[in-house]
């Protein structure tokens, strides 16, 4: 008999605590940073197979820009977690828009094939309509 998906692997790493992602005072407006890590690597919380990818994040900031480091070791952090691959992106959109207060964001995962398919999950956030 083959293992249901519960509500304990759903959640899985939504609330985990990850290192703080810091920011600094941007000294210009109205342009867009993007920030691209090819080897992002988490964990499924059914298989605890690694999930591989690329995580692409493009935002306009408001006044605060993300710390390359800080933001580098947060992502670093999912190594050793597990979280649904939807949940990654989610969770990276959450954080950033926490940590900067961006005008808009996209978080776009594009994860290796795993039994023959692929996922590409974007997630948007912008204050305009406040959510995703």
């Amino acid at each position: 008999m083959k293992r249901a998906y519960t509500d304990e692997h759903a959640q899985s790493g939504v609330h985990a605590a990850l290192p703080e992602i810091e920011t600094w005072p941007s000294q210009y407006e109205d342009y867009e940073i993007e920030i691209v890590m090819p080897e992002f690597t988490s964990v499924c919380p059914k298989t605890s197979l690694p999930d591989f990818g690329k995580i692409v994040l493009r935002y306009v900031p408001a006044g605060r820009c993300l710390e390359l480091k800080s933001y580098k070791m947060y992502l670093n952090a999912y190594r050793e977690l597990g979280i649904f691959q939807e949940n990654v992106v989610n969770r990276v959109l959450r954080d950033v828009v926490k940590a900067a207060k961006p005008k808009v964001a996209t978080v776009v995962g594009e994860f290796t094939p795993r039994g023959g398919l692929s996922t590409i999950v974007t997630a948007t956030w912008s204050r305009k309509r406040g959510k995703r």
